[in-house]
């Protein structure tokens, strides 16, 4: 019957005796058009809505076309077994060749319907292309552009970023060599970039002469192998931009472990030669055959012909972004194996002992000397020995020592630095697997396990439909595009221009060293070599700032004309996610923060310019942040001039914005909400800056809802309440309660009465909220010790005998009344601990599966050492063993399990975000998307949390564990409490 209705109605709209109503042209309308460019013209989806667009449909839907002359017309697809649901592919129904063959066929019904009763469809037929219309929008808003040309240019770029970043520094060394020797005069280059150019040549000529030697038998070191297989000039430029980077970001200022230099710059090498061989590798394996007709061996024509069109094949694939077949042929030419540890460090080995032979700094110009200062050289191979507290003996270990003008260079280079990882500029690759996904060539893996074999086993051996959600979660967190916001770049370009030391700013300069007092006195001289040991370690840590907002500011002015840009993400071990690309991310300082924003933007509507004054009191923080939300907004009403002040002028008004909490977010959003309320209709101003919403001690709101614990709960906003219960005021009022009932007893009798009473003015949250927080992570009383000491030194209590008795009496009373107020987390982290324990004892790790079914492995074993003779020193590599570390198992499970459960919370809300058209963005337990979104991420992220406790995920686990370890018995579940987990629903405060 159907199918002759189809036939009858494109007969008749191809002879114009039917009149059809008119239909809006972004219906997707699929007819059989007899012109002979029909074919050809559904070839392709056309973003234009007056375009027609091939469409796909279930067998036995209705699939609706306007054919090309602007009349509609309609094909019903029709099968035997489509109640099966099978599917049909673009134009041909499962049966047929061609449209035209399934209209025309003979095994229709016999009745006819006529216009009326198709015109009884229509509604059904509009409300189903609607729909398809709406996700094809969403679709597209998502990666707006792909397909397009615009996309195809950006993924070009995005190859060359990956494949060919040590390639075209090395081109700009070489260029620059030419270019001295044809002028006879040195490039007006920044200081360190003229040092990387004169040690390039040397250093070069020094690895071409050792890969000479190898070449002809001379040299059979253990790396030999491995070291011809790059050019000299290529290897040169990554190894000294490596030990650069170590030197900057290894955290021993100006030096380098030789270990981790050695390691890291051969990885850097495998990984380049990889890369390299994509497009060399079949020039240099040419199959050699006799000439017979000239009687020398030589190649054949036909061979040559073929490795030729391989290697064109090649090139074409990669300009054409068709990444899959480019590995596959790769795969099948390159017959070369991962390196083992022991090759990476030997090459990493011998090539810093070429650098550290010829890389040389010329000393400044000394004007009272007779003669020039001699070059000395940059870097110098030295050992250093480490003791440890309430251990024998020492630990010695090889660095590499730079000289104090490379390090002073070191902080004004990143700018010239080769960063690999960098942000992408189209959306990642979906993880399809554990090293499937992100960077279309640079090695990307879907979890860091840092050697842990039986993690990754675990993570390699799971299906992936079982990792199915997790991937799903990491994809939507890749595919959020940012931008950077140009205005607050310029701000902290000013301010870091000026020498720093503004808005948390490190300062340009170093503190000056302390002068020796010329006396004999004892105690004066300990003084001062305790003031000069401090100074020294402040110095230490402002270098490693400014190098570490060198790299940030780096990769700023890099991406800053950039539409958009994607950070792919992947996990740690207990599944929490992390940009890939290290230093300017959205889970970095607020100096990254504030400089990122949304790169699309959305009007900020009523709610949404709610939201942004809201946000604006968190950010500006000093306890305004704990007023409810009428207050917060009252508060950023109240201050409007001195916001507008702030937007207007950031360096030369009054600078209120400085004395927010997180300055320079706090900029972004006072320019934002300025230029929206100056504009002529506000909530129709278009918004890019993420809104937040935090968790309130993110860790113990999730210990209160597995123990269904009420106080708990009301102490962590699971409950609703007036304005947002404060937990670290809380203990505080309680530690405050225990000191002052102390501080009334006999000292004779109880010592610490009089530490209770020099403490009572000391107690605010400040005091105890990094013990609070970090309770949740199983922080022991030596932990919170030194973390109440470090405190009350900043309040100016220096003796140290006071200060020790002070911090081990505060610690004891702040864990007392954290285990008072979360009683039942304290039950459930010590059942937790038990478990571990008994497990670790049969030498065995903690494994479990988080809800969202990623497999965990705590990776706490025994380490080994083992011996790798290299020319430079013996390097000692670690190793895992086969021996569990069973105190380390018992403390690190509670932790670890409910960092397990806040990463699945974090990536269930991230989907379901996803699902309903929200741009989001996870900082672990602080959620991001638009203002204009913020409620209906709320509402998401509550559901989503019910949805999870709503599981018996204690039960799970000890069901898991008693089945893996049928012969081991377990203590019972702890006793919950009888809260009722729907509150949360209706708590406005739960992430605030």
């Amino acid at each position: 019957m159907w199918r002759n209705v189809a036939k009858q109605a494109t007969l008749k709209s191809q002879s114009k005796s039917l009149n059809f109503p008119s239909f809006p042209r972004t219906y997707s309308f699929l007819g059989a058009s007899k012109e002979p460019i029909f074919f050809e013209k559904l070839k392709f989806h056309s973003l234009n809505n007056t375009s027609p667009r091939l469409s796909f449909r279930a067998i036995g839907e209705i699939s609706t076309h306007e054919d090309f002359m602007g009349k509609p017309s309609f094909i019903f697809l029709r099968n035997s077994d489509s109640t099966n649901g099978n599917w049909c592919a673009g134009f041909c129904p499962r049966g047929y060749v061609s449209v035209a063959e399934a209209v025309s066929s003979t095994d229709v019904e016999d009745n006819v319907y006529g216009a009326d009763e198709v015109q009884e469809l229509l509604p059904e037929m509009r409300k189903e292309e609607e729909k398809e219309e709406h996700f094809r929008r969403r679709r597209l808003h998502a990666n707006p552009g792909v397909g397009s040309r615009k996309h195809r240019v950006l993924r070009r770029r995005q190859v060359k970023i990956e494949a060919e970043a040590w390639e075209l520094a090395t081109k700009e060394y070489k260029e620059l060599l030419k270019d001295m020797c044809e002028h006879k005069l040195a490039p007006n280059l920044p200081y360190m970039k003229s040092l990387f150019l004169g040690w390039f040549e040397p250093f070069r000529d020094a690895i071409a002469k050792e890969q000479e030697l190898i070449r002809t038998g001379k040299s059979r070191q253990g790396y030999a192998p491995y070291f011809d297989l790059l050019p000299a000039d290529k290897m040169s430029v990554i190894a000294m931009h490596q030990l650069a980077a170590m030197v900057m970001t290894g955290g021993e200022h100006g030096c380098a472990r030789v270990v981790t230099a050695a390691c890291m710059i051969g990885d850097a090498i495998e990984q380049e030669i990889r890369i390299h061989n994509i497009l060399e590798k079949t020039r240099k394996k040419k199959e050699k055959t006799y000439d017979s007709k000239n009687g020398v061996e030589g190649e054949s024509p036909a061979v040559m012909k073929e490795q030729e069109n391989l290697r064109k094949k090649v090139t074409d694939l990669i300009k054409k972004q068709k990444l899959p077949a480019v590995r596959k042929i790769v795969k099948g030419k390159d017959d070369s194996k991962p390196w083992n540890a022991d090759a990476r460090a030997k090459v990493g080995s011998r090539l810093i002992e070429l650098l550290l032979q010829t890389a040389y700094i010329q000393p400044p110009c000394d004007q009272l000397a007779d003669s020039p200062s001699e070059p000395r050289p940059a870097f110098v191979h030295t050992f250093r020995t480490v003791s440890y507290e309430n251990k024998k003996g020492a630990k010695k270990y090889g660095v590499i020592q730079c000289d104090p003008l490379v390090l002073k260079g070191l902080e004004k280079t990143a700018r010239h630095m080769v960063i690999p990882y960098m942000p992408m500029l189209v959306p990642p690759l979906r993880w399809r697997g554990y090293d499937k996904g992100a960077h279309l060539f640079l090695p990307s893996y879907v979890m860091r396990i840092h050697g842990a074999k039986q993690q990754r086993e675990a993570v390699k051996r799971a299906p992936r439909k079982q990792l199915r959600p997790v991937f799903e979660a990491l994809d939507t967190l890749g595919n959020t595009r940012w931008r950077v916001n140009k205005r607050v770049l310029s701000v902290v370009d000013r301010i870091w221009s000026n020498g720093g030391c503004l808005a948390d700013l490190v300062d340009h300069s170093d503190v000056p060293l302390p002068e020796k007092p010329e006396t004999e006195d004892e105690a004066l001289l300990k003084k001062w070599k305790w003031k000069l040991r401090g100074v020294k370690k402040e110095n230490k840590e402002r270098h490693a700032q400014r190098c570490d907002i060198e790299l940030k500011l780096a990769v700023a002015r890099k991406m800053k004309d950039e539409e958009g840009f994607y950070y792919p993400h992947n996990i740690d071990f207990r599944g929490r996610a992390y940009p890939m690309h290290p230093y300017l991310n959205h889970l970095g300082s607020d100096l990254c923060r504030g400089i990122l924003e949304f790169a699309e933007g959305r009007p900020l509507g009523k709610s949404g310019l709610r939201w942004l004054k809201i946000h604006i009191a968190n950010l500006f923080a000093g306890g305004v942040d704990k007023l409810s939300y009428e207050g917060r907004i009252a508060f950023t009403e109240n201050h409007l001039d001195d916001i507008f002040d702030s937007a207007d002028k950031p360096l030369d008004g009054k600078r209120w914005w400085l004395h927010a909490e997180d300055p320079f977010q706090f900029l972004a959003v006072c320019i934002n909400l300025t230029e929206a309320l100056r504009s002529s209709s506000p909530e129709t101003y278009i918004s890019h800056i993420p809104v937040h919403q935090d968790g309130s001690c993110n860790g113990l709101q999730h210990y209160a809802a597995l123990g269904r614990d009420k106080l708990g709960a009301a102490a962590v906003n699971l409950v609703a309440g007036e304005k947002p219960a404060d937990v670290y005021s809380g203990i505080a009022a309680r530690v405050l309660d225990i000191m002052r009932r102390d501080a009334q007893k006999d000292p004779d009798v109880f010592p610490d009465a009089l530490r209770a009473k020099e403490l009572i003015n000391q107690v605010d949250r400040k005091l105890v909220k990094q013990t609070v927080m970090t309770s949740v992570y199983g922080v022991t009383y030596i932990g919170a010790r030194d973390q109440i000491k470090r405190r009350l030194k900043e309040r100016g209590i220096t003796e140290e005998s006071d200060i020790f008795g002070c911090s081990c009496y505060a610690a004891k009373v702040t864990l007392t009344a954290l285990g008072e107020m979360f009683e039942a987390a304290r039950s459930i982290m010590n059942w937790l601990g038990d478990c571990a324990k008994i497990i670790a004892s049969e030498n065995e790790p903690v494994r479990w599966t988080t809800p969202l079914g990623l497999p965990v492995v705590q990776p706490y074993r025994k380490l080994g050492t083992r011996s790798i003779k290299t020319s430079l020193q013996v390097l000692i590599l670690q190793k895992e063993t086969d021996k569990v570390m069973v105190q380390r198992q018992r403390t690190a499970f509670p932790p670890n399990f409910v960092h397990s459960l806040d990463s699945s919370h974090m990536m269930m809300t991230a989907v379901a975000c996803k699902g309903a058209g929200l741009n989001f963005a996870g900082v672990h337990d602080s959620y991001w998307t638009h203002a204009c979104d913020v409620d209906e991420m709320n509402r998401i992220l509550r559901e989503k949390f019910v949805e999870l406790y709503e599981t018996p995920i204690l039960e799970n686990l000890l069901e898991s564990f008693e089945k893996s370890f049928p012969t081991l018995s377990f203590p019972p579940l702890p006793d919950r409490g009888d809260f009722e987990l729907r509150e949360v629903l209706e708590s406005p405060y739960f992430f605030n």
